[in-house]
């Protein structure tokens, strides 16, 4: 599986969500101007980054899913 293109695509999708959800997470436990002047908008960017990686993992079950 790991040599399929599309999993290594969802694979990089979710690790995406993972940082920005980490930055966010980060910013917001040091509070300070970091935090009062990217959290809205890494908030936006983890909300299209996880929208993109369901489509894609979706996309990835239905394409190589065994339907038997």
């Amino acid at each position: 599986m790991t040599d399929d293109p599309l999993f290594i695509v969802v694979l990089l999708a979710v690790l995406a969500v993972v940082v920005v959800l980490m930055i966010g997470l980060g910013g917001f436990a040091g509070g300070g101007a970091f935090n009062k002047k990217n959290s809205n908008k890494l908030m936006r960017y983890r909300i299209i980054a996880q929208f993109i990686a369901v489509l894609l993992i979706l996309g990835f079950v239905w394409l190589r899913g065994d339907a038997g």
